[in-house]
């Protein structure tokens, strides 16, 4: 018997504004960047640098809501285009959108001020840190607000050009280098090696979600990889991330880059490449991808944190 699809957000189904107000940001979906100021933090532990508990928390926390700010953005844009009301083949909760425009639980008008509120809220937080940690702090906010803009927005609208992946690689990896920055009050190699294959496995997170998605967003003109390719070539791109992520990890463990425990992130190699069996089985056959997509958002979560621990106490 199939497993019964998750119920999709009702207007009668809050009992408050804010509850309504903070599951519009799909908190499940947050763990990714959590686990990315994880791994920044253990970057600077791992360089001899005891985190200061105050700035730690603030960076954590506004991180969380700089990417609350970009799911509700998403959303926004991706109601404008008709992307999201033209996507009858959504596997919600992973795909689609939060359905909170479609589903009348929130109006445009609220969704573009929540999003572009939560954004605004990170900029005096962004501030003081710089002020705690270094002007190099400003840099790495700058480009990381551009990209959570640019990513669904007009005119930019990366996302619609085949670029999605390259922006969520980008902008993971700022939250790693930030976070580790924060604590360190300088650049250094360590948090762009050790965060890199976490920030691909981030975008393949985005990849495989845009198979379901992928019939409404060509409906829409929004030209993601999945759709400038067809699911067909598009699939094997999966793999390919993987291969690029797990890659990357082994390289940089075999030349002492990074310590030989961090090796064991690739163990999660296991959960990637049965998602990519099954999405190369099914690329064409979306509804089938639920079991995949969870298995992505494990074996990126695993890896993330398998990864930090490995840096902080290996």
């Amino acid at each position: 018997m199939p497993a019964q699809k998750p119920a999709e957000p009702q207007p009668d189904a809050f009992g408050s504004p804010l509850g309504r107000y903070f599951a519009a940001t799909r908190p499940a979906f947050l763990s990714v960047t959590l686990v990315a100021c994880l791994i920044g933090l253990a970057s600077a532990w791992r360089s001899g640098l005891a985190p200061d508990p105050a700035t730690a928390v603030v960076t954590v926390l506004f991180a969380l809501v700089a990417h609350a700010a970009g799911n509700v953005i998403n959303d926004y844009h991706d109601a404008m285009s008709g992307a999201d009301d033209a996507n009858s083949g959504r596997l919600f909760p992973f795909t689609g959108g939060s359905r909170f425009i479609q589903n009348g639980v929130l109006g445009l008008r609220q969704t573009a001020l929540l999003g572009y509120g939560l954004l605004a809220a990170v900029v005096p937080a962004g501030l003081w840190l710089s002020w705690q940690a270094g002007p190099g702090l400003v840099l790495i906010g700058l480009a990381g607000l551009v990209l959570g803009w640019a990513y669904s927005a007009p005119p930019l609208k990366l996302v619609s050009r085949g670029l999605g992946e390259l922006v969520i690689a980008a902008c993971w990896l700022l939250v790693v280098v930030g976070t580790d920055y924060v604590q360190r009050g300088a650049f250094d190699a360590l948090p762009f090696v050790a965060g890199l294959s976490y920030a691909l496995l981030v975008a393949n997170l985005l990849f495989i979600n845009q198979f379901p998605d992928h019939a409404g967003d060509a409906a829409a003109g929004k030209r993601t990889l999945v759709v400038l390719l067809g699911p067909q070539v598009a699939k094997w791109g999966y793999l390919l991330i993987a291969i690029l992520a797990y890659g990357w990890l082994v390289a940089m463990v075999g030349n002492d880059t990074l310590p030989q425990k961090t090796a064991a992130a690739a163990m999660t190699l296991v959960l990637s490449f049965s998602a990519g069996r099954d999405l190369l089985e099914y690329a064409s056959e979306p509804a089938e991808l639920v079991p995949a997509i969870r298995r992505t958002i494990l074996a990126t979560n695993l890896h993330g944190l398998i990864l930090a621990g490995a840096l902080a106490f290996g």
